[in-house]
């Protein structure tokens, strides 16, 4: 089939991605790229919005890397990620260094067997500025209703007014996906660890008055794993230090609405911490304060396959950040989808066949999302266990002798 009638029939199948996270974004580039239309709705404003939230992202080879490789994008990726932020630094609440992974050699462009990091926000962009029909993004869409239609079809609400009918809807759209119902009675479960997340603008972490701060952070991550508490620091491209506190607590209980507040609620939770980790506290700006309670979807949650209706990323396998393994998994499903779809396109298969080869790659998605649901399920428990922060240290090196 050529490569207009594959475009033609594309064209009568109205694919809609709810969410522009890495897992939607790579679905609608993977789907442009080969010929195939589609549209995602984001519920920011622009692609400006919140440009300063998001941390990094360590990207593997297989997954996160590959959907960038694949369309067209492994010399931007490696231009615009660090090798040096591959630094990992584990420590106790004392602040003594227990566990050092240097960074790599940033002229070291050979990232097979490397996990390059990149801030979220420049992924983001990246993605954007590689599709070929930009608007294919429509943002300030915020997904109000979704009504089945039969068939497979689906009617689509937005707030701001707009209605839309399609024959598949991809619920890329997060931990509190307005599409996961339609598939799945799953519900988020809660961690039972809540937290904040501060950050330290770039001017201020340069200050010389700051550079224990700074130095004990390094140029990558800094975890600090200790009575059931943790603190996580990371340093941005752009030399803002990010950081994040989570603690045991009932879903019930809640921060301040100030806050100046939190940061003091902060500083009593990690009273006795090293004096340069209560120092990042006290200078994290108070107008980028965001608290940060962790939940997760049960360990192996599948669904049985609804026509018209499918999830990826978090919408699909919620977990907690602690196997690093979420913005990968998202955006191997994204990829992984746009594949299939394309194929399938090309082919000329009928729904019915359509929906076969989608059900075969969800069970296949979901397969992939419990492995690493489980190893993160294991690292939250020695995280927060006992035996940390010695527990993360051997846990860590056993899975790099593995790998």
């Amino acid at each position: 089939m050529s490569a207009a009638s594959t475009a033609s029939t594309a064209s009568q199948l109205a694919i809609a991605i709810i969410g522009g996270g890495p897992a939607g974004l790579v679905l609608l580039l993977t789907l442009l790229k080969r010929g195939v239309p589609a549209t995602l709705y984001e519920r920011e404003p622009s692609a400006d919005s919140r440009a300063h939230l998001g941390g990094m992202l360590d990207l593997e080879w297989d997954s996160g890397q590959r959907a960038l490789r694949e369309n067209g994008l492994e010399e931007v990726f490696k231009k615009s990620s660090r090798r040096d932020a591959e630094e990992t630094r584990i420590c106790g609440k004392d602040g003594r260094l227990i566990f050092h992974k240097v960074g790599a050699d940033p002229t070291d462009d050979n990232l097979k067997d490397a996990r390059p990091e990149i801030d979220r926000r420049v992924l983001r962009q990246i993605m954007l500025d590689a599709l070929p029909d930009p608007d294919a993004v429509k943002w300030g869409h915020v997904l109000s209703g979704v009504r089945p239609l039969g068939d497979g079809k689906h009617e689509l609400t937005f707030t701001n007014g707009f209605v839309t009918v399609t024959d598949l809807v991809v619920g890329a759209d997060g931990a509190n996906s307005r599409i996961r119902p339609l598939v799945s009675a799953a519900s988020p479960l809660y961690y039972g660890v809540t937290g904040a997340e501060l950050s330290v603008p770039p001017h201020v972490a340069a200050l010389p008055e700051n550079r224990d701060v700074s130095e004990a952070v390094g140029n990558g991550s800094c975890y600090v794993f200790q009575d059931g508490k943790t603190l996580v620091f990371q340093r941005n491209g752009d030399g803002r230090i990010r950081g994040y506190g989570w603690f045991r607590a009932p879903l019930e209980w809640s921060f301040p609405r100030d806050p100046a507040e939190v940061k003091k609620v902060l500083l009593e939770k990690f009273e006795g911490w090293a004096p340069w980790m209560r120092k990042f506290i006290q200078l994290g700006e108070e107008d980028a304060v965001y608290v940060r309670p962790l939940f997760y979807l049960p360990v192996g949650h599948r669904w049985p396959h609804t026509p018209g209706a499918t999830l990826i990323g978090d919408a699909a396998h919620l977990m907690g950040p602690f196997a690093g393994a979420g913005a990968n998994l998202a955006m191997r499903d994204g990829f992984d989808l746009g594949v299939v779809l394309s194929h399938v396109l090309t082919k000329g298969l009928v729904r019915e066949e359509r929906e076969a080869a989608i059900a075969a790659w969800e069970e296949d998605m979901c397969q992939r999302g419990e492995r690493f649901a489980a190893l993160t399920m294991k690292n939250f428990e020695i995280g927060f266990g006992p035996e940390a922060p010695q527990a993360l240290v051997d846990a860590f090196q056993q899975a790099a002798a593995q790998h």
